[in-house]
């Protein structure tokens, strides 16, 4: 009888709990804060990707996590992400959308958005990477080619503070906001043709798929929180 009480206990303790995440403002969250229950990394670096402190760790070089869900099959068309991120001095990360799993190598299908308030890439925080891009230059440095650029003294995230990326995939336009206030809202043409319109990133093209948090470099650190979603 007790272990009866205790498992009844614990179903309604999981499905109050359930509730709690898909009720009131409708996100579900994607990351428990205890361990990485649903994602899956590519281990390009073995490592790359902890959980300390309820917090998720990305350190150590190139790698991606890549969210499947409990049945591996996770997948989003129109929706909002939120989540909680915390750059470090000259990390660098970035959220994929509308991807896919894949062994090795920068994800070929998909949106990046860009995580970077310090890192030499001028494409900072809020960039829709290589579509539309928060660009701060430093002195000297020249512009990249590829995109549009729109030209920032500062990134809108700055490193060692918490801030909310809130990224929105509805019908074709993609909206990117930062601590509340838009960075980026691009509409995909119809017809648009990402291998002519960009430079070396044929797959920038919307779909469906999943999300994905990118390891960039052996000296980025960055954190991420508070993942997640609610379907459109």
């Amino acid at each position: 009888m007790k272990n009866l009480l205790c498992s009844l206990f614990a179903l309604l303790t999981l499905a109050l709990a359930s509730s709690r995440a898909a009720d009131g403002d409708g996100f579900v969250d994607l990351f428990n804060g205890r361990d990485l229950s649903g994602w899956k990394s590519n281990d390009e670096v073995p490592g790359c990707f902890s959980v300390e402190n309820g917090e998720l760790k990305v350190a150590g070089g190139r790698a991606h996590l890549f969210y499947l869900g409990e049945d591996g099959k996770a997948s989003f068309k129109d929706f909002e992400l939120k989540l909680k991120i915390k750059t470090t001095e000259g990390g660098n990360s970035g959220v994929y959308f509308h991807t896919k799993y894949q062994d090795k190598g920068w994800p070929d299908a998909g949106y990046e958005c860009q995580v970077n308030s310090t890192h030499s890439d001028p494409k900072k925080t809020g960039s829709l990477y290589g579509v539309i891009n928060i660009l701060a230059l430093k002195e000297g440095q020249k512009e990249p080619q590829g995109g549009k650029h729109i030209k920032v003294p500062a990134a809108p995230s700055r490193d060692g503070e918490w801030f909310e990326y809130l990224i929105r995939v509805k019908g074709r336009t993609i909206t990117i906001s930062v601590d509340g206030k838009v960075q980026v809202e691009f509409t995909e043409p119809e017809g648009w043709d990402p291998a002519k319109a960009l430079q070396n990133m044929p797959g920038r093209k919307l779909g469906e798929g999943t999300f994905c948090l990118q390891g960039h470099d052996p000296k980025s650190v960055t954190y991420y929180k508070s993942i997640a979603v609610k379907r459109l």
